[in-house]
């Protein structure tokens, strides 16, 4: 049965979840995001199951590993048989609405070739309705906006250039944009969620608003482009320098160049060997955090100022994570901790005595539909990777529950040789590695023949000793190659699996 409630989902594009607990937490101001938490229920131990946008994004709405549903990488269409979040909430009568974007590539087998859908990769996912395009790739409302408030407008390509204000000079990395924050996308994204909510109040919606920030380019307007002070913030984690790193195992060798550290930031130069430059990147991408963080705290005003707060379920998340020169490496296509460990926080108002409480169990981003559908009683269906979080909201956590995590990547492309493929001389059909992520080990396993990592979380929480060769952890290495073996077995897509065509019908299955 149908449980109609307002639902509003808000996802801020490559968030790390030690901005909110962890190393980071203590040298960065989230006030609003705190004041949420002392209402809601927080999940320590959340991962994105992968990366980058478009496959992380994928598994969110489908509840499917990257294994199942495919799309498994940026420009990959998703099969259009694959049920998502926006066509079950359908069945439960609920019109999704989207402020932002799916970075959805869609299946070509629905289209005509010329049509401009299969000319992005940042489509809409079926089932919702865009009622804001915020598509980074093309953001056409917020560029009418911005010149219907007078600016001169540059070429796109140019909105994320930093400008120096003095002409004398070269522009710096910490130089403002040419909008103002009163302007920015993401004060122009949540004027028009609070602007359209603003006649719903006497209605049951579903929303989900996805910041672009703190993705890079990493750019903010000011007060927030030098918010932080870049030399009382920690220095990353990693090892003496880049050469060490690329030792590590020929992916990092790729890994180093894809994306470089310049790759970050336009309009301005840096080097990725002067400390002061990582310092101040990891800076603006705090204050950039800090700016999604106010508008954060404009919605919530919203909701309380016209009666909503204590009627809507209020889900914040990442997609994925962001390195942040932690292992001399940046963005998130990679292995690492950095890349995959996100924030998740969920208010329930109807367990307000759950509020205020911290989840360390382990969750993945797959378990965010079938929360959601659980939610509003509509049924999870058949071969949804993820499992439902309701009982954790409800103060009744389940007796049996995941003890590591499963993460994977891939880094091939269909079109070309990657940078990761000409350094560990994978196939597009290899170059692919699996996680599996316990409380203390970590294991990274490679295809093609490659050699695995293995991190003992406990004693190296940084990453930075592979005890892959050691022969005294050679029992866990197996231990783990094998427990990874089954979980992917176990999980291999079931969305007909267990349905039996019988002499009076189907048996087992939800249409």
């Amino acid at each position: 049965m149908s449980k109609k409630r307002k639902i509003l989902v808000i996802i801020s594009d490559q968030l790390r979840a030690d901005c909110i607990e962890g190393a980071l937490a203590a040298h960065i101001d989230l006030p609003n995001i705190a004041a949420l938490r002392k209402d809601a229920v927080t999940f320590t131990k959340h991962f994105s199951v992968t990366n980058p946008c478009g496959p992380s994004r994928a598994s969110i709405f489908t509840g499917k590993y990257a294994m199942n549903h495919r799309s498994i990488r940026n420009g990959t269409p998703m099969a259009d048989g694959i049920t998502n979040i926006a066509r079950e909430m359908r069945k439960s009568g609920y019109d999704p609405m989207l402020y932002g974007y799916t970075d959805t590539s869609l299946d070509p087998r629905t289209r005509h070739p010329n049509d401009p859908d299969l000319k992005t990769e940042e489509s809409l996912l079926p089932g919702f309705r865009e009622v804001l395009e915020m598509r980074f790739q093309e953001s056409y409302p917020w560029r009418a906006y911005l010149k219907s408030k007078g600016y001169d407008l540059p070429e796109y390509a140019d909105f994320y250039d930093a400008i120096s204000p003095d002409p004398a000079r070269p522009a710096r990395p910490d130089d403002p944009p040419f909008y103002s924050a009163e302007h920015s996308d993401t004060a122009f994204l949540t004027n028009s969620l609070i602007h359209d909510l603003s006649v719903r109040a006497d209605q049951d919606w579903f929303a989900v608003a996805t910041y672009i920030r703190p993705h890079p380019p990493l750019v903010a307007p000011e007060p927030y482009n030098k918010m932080y002070d870049p030399a009382g913030l920690p220095m990353p984690a990693r090892l003496a320098s880049p050469d060490d790193q690329a030792e590590v195992h020929p992916f990092m060798v790729g890994a180093l160049n894809a994306p470089k550290m310049q790759n970050v930031v336009r309009g301005c130069e840096v080097d990725a060997t002067n400390d002061a430059d990582v310092q101040v990147l990891r800076s603006i991408y705090l204050g950039l955090a800090t700016e999604v963080d106010t508008h954060i705290g404009r919605i919530m005003d919203f909701l309380k100022e016209t009666g909503q707060y204590d009627d809507t379920v209020i889900v914040l998340m990442a997609d994925h994570g962001e390195t942040l020169g932690d292992h001399h490496l940046w963005g998130k296509q990679n292995p690492y901790e950095g890349a995959y460990h996100i924030p998740l926080i969920i208010r329930d108002p109807h367990n307000p005595a759950q509020h205020g409480t911290v989840v360390d169990a382990f969750t993945e981003s797959v378990d965010f539909t079938p929360t959601v559908l659980d939610m509003v009683g509509q049924a999870v269906p058949a071969g949804m990777d993820g499992v439902s979080l309701k009982p954790f909201l409800e103060g009744t956590p389940p007796e049996k529950w995941r003890d590591a995590v499963h993460l994977e990547l891939d880094f091939g492309e269909p079109t070309e040789i990657t940078k990761w493929q000409k350094t560990t001389g994978a196939s597009v059909h290899e170059a692919n590695l699996a996680i599996l992520r316990e409380a203390r080990f970590k294991l990274i396993h490679f295809n093609g023949g490659l050699a695995p990592l293995l991190f003992d979380l406990e004693s190296d929480p940084d990453e930075l000793v592979n005890l892959a060769d050691d022969p005294a952890h050679a029992s866990t290495l197996l231990r783990l190659t094998q427990k990874l073996l089954n979980h992917r077995m176990r999980h291999s897509d079931r969305t007909l699996a267990d349905v039996k065509i019988t002499s009076e019908g189907a048996v087992n299955f939800m249409p």
